[in-house]
């Protein structure tokens, strides 16, 4: 392979291997988080080489992957869009063909689609200390591993297993004689129309189903084993829409971006300080909703508090509203087994089904599954030790981009490609090879990274997930407003962050 154009960093790098293609950056994955960190490369540190390896053959990750009917975003887009791209496609509680073509049109503005490299897979990530690099293997198109050199790494992968969803085990499971058909890989030519469907699962993808299927189903059926916390608002915010009306785009944007911040970080702390009250107000909401067509203390009343695990989002009232005229139903029971027709519950009722879709949850997984090593040691991710939320205790140029929990993803991920082209410049003009998180391990007790929710995708996998400490700059705040001024404006060089030539 011929080897890429020398950048800022590889310019001053005398053990320079012209055997391997070597580049300043290496952005690994091409969905929101990858393409944002491209625009702002290009924008605030143009000097520095760069390519983004993308393992699929088209980008978008999450809203590409995903193809079962109704399948939206669950934040609104003045907050899940770029900051720097203001968000005019209308309604801002988006299906995600309207958010790839937003990405598409962001990729194409900021002039960054030459720099995606499709179908190159990465399965192994080692830094060596001599040669002041990342060696990254991969593949392309499923053929042989190649390898190539970067001082800088910048894993956007995102924080689950694309390969598979999370999978109980059901007894009987193979007993079905109907159509299973997982969320993570819906059949294109599956069809529902006059079938009795069964969604299993009460999350973000069950609620985003029941109203999209109902229409054209004989009758859906919602089973979840405990309820979870849903609430309604308008598909097209309309204090956005009349900020619209009366400003420009990008002053329209900024402030209904302001407003959804703020709401968002408001309700989180409400909900945790005052959980009573907010459980009231959902359960009111919802029964003005369902009226006297479902029981809401049974089925809208979950047993842990407001965001202890994320709330569910049902925009323009759809799933209400489908439960209200019976074309879809709900079931809060457990599955005891399943049948040739159907299930059977453990109360002893039974559910028939044409049609059953596991909607059961993502399955974490960091780093895309890649193998980390330094030095020859292989790495385990569940010893590492977070950093303001994106690098990790001793590990050297490397920044991961990990969104929020109880907010859009992409806040997060905008403040760390800040973060990341402030580091890179700072690096630069003080002719700096190096930047590692100084931890000494004996600090402080480890603890869950992910500490906000409880959610079962979360805690079946706390072993496997990287850690965090007691305070900041080791803590992950998961609080736009901290990390805003900490990542943000906070120095770079803090006391605890190592530079080296």
């Amino acid at each position: 392979m011929a080897c890429g154009k020398a950048g800022v960093f590889f310019n001053n790098n005398k053990q320079r291997d012209y055997n391997v293609e070597q580049l300043d950056v290496l952005i690994i994955g091409a969905g929101i988080s990858g393409i944002g960190m491209a625009c702002h490369l290009s924008q605030k540190s143009p000097k520095q080489t760069y390519a983004i390896f993308e393992g699929r053959d088209s980008i978008g990750g999450t809203w590409d992957l995903f193809r079962y009917p109704g399948i939206r975003s669950d934040s609104d887009m003045y907050t899940f869009g770029y900051s720097f791209k203001p968000w005019t496609g209308g309604d801002d509680i988006s299906p995600a063909a309207a958010i790839l073509d937003y990405l598409r049109e962001t990729m194409v503005d900021y002039q960054v689609e030459d720099k995606i490299r499709f179908g190159h897979k990465v399965s192994r990530l080692e830094w060596q200390s001599e040669q002041k690099s990342w060696l990254i293997r991969y593949s392309v198109d499923g053929g042989a591993e190649q390898e190539i050199r970067a001082r800088f790494l910048l894993c956007c992968t995102g924080y689950y297993n694309y390969e598979q969803g999370y999978l109980p085990e059901f007894a009987g499971y193979d007993d079905f004689k109907g159509t299973i058909a997982h969320p993570q890989h819906w059949p294109e030519d599956l069809d529902y129309s006059g079938k009795n469907v069964l969604v299993i699962g009460s999350g973000a993808t069950a609620v985003t189903l029941i109203p999209s299927m109902a229409p054209d189903t004989a009758h859906i059926t919602m089973l979840q084993r405990s309820p979870t916390y849903v609430f309604t608002r308008p598909a097209r915010d309309p204090v956005a829409k009349w900020l619209h009306k009366l400003l420009p785009d990008s002053w329209a944007h900024y402030l209904a971006r302001a407003k959804n911040i703020f709401l968002s970080w408001w309700v989180f702390t409400r909900s945790k300080t005052a959980p009573d009250k907010v459980r009231a107000y959902l359960r009111d909401m919802v029964k003005g909703e369902v009226g006297d067509a479902v029981d809401v203390d049974v089925h809208f009343n979950p047993s842990y508090n407001p965001w202890d695990q994320r709330m569910c989002l049902v925009p323009d009232s759809d799933l209400f509203n489908c439960l209200k005229d019976g074309s879809a139903s709900i079931v809060t029971d457990h599955i005891e087994r399943f049948t040739e027709t159907g299930v059977e519950l453990k109360s002893g009722d039974t559910i028939e089904a044409d049609i059953i879709v596991p909607a059961t949850g993502l399955q974490l997984q960091f780093l895309g599954g890649m193998a980390l090593y330094k030095d020859g040691e292989k790495l385990e991710i569940g010893d590492l030790v977070n950093y303001k939320g994106m690098m990790f205790g001793n590990l050297p140029n490397m920044v991961s981009v990990f969104g929020y929990t109880n907010a859009s993803w992409t806040l997060k991920a905008d403040l760390t490609s800040d973060y990341v082209c402030r580091l890179l410049n700072h690096m630069d003009a003080n002719n700096l090879q190096v930047a590692y998180p100084a931890l000494d391990e004996g600090e402080f007790e480890k603890r869950p990274m992910i500490e906000a929710l409880n959610s079962g995708y979360i805690t079946r996998t706390v072993d496997i997930m990287p850690k965090q400490g007691n305070s900041a700059p080791w803590r992950n705040q998961d609080n736009y407003y901290k990390d805003y001024f900490a990542i943000r404006h906070g120095k770079l060089d803090d006391g605890v962050m190592s530079f080296s030539q």
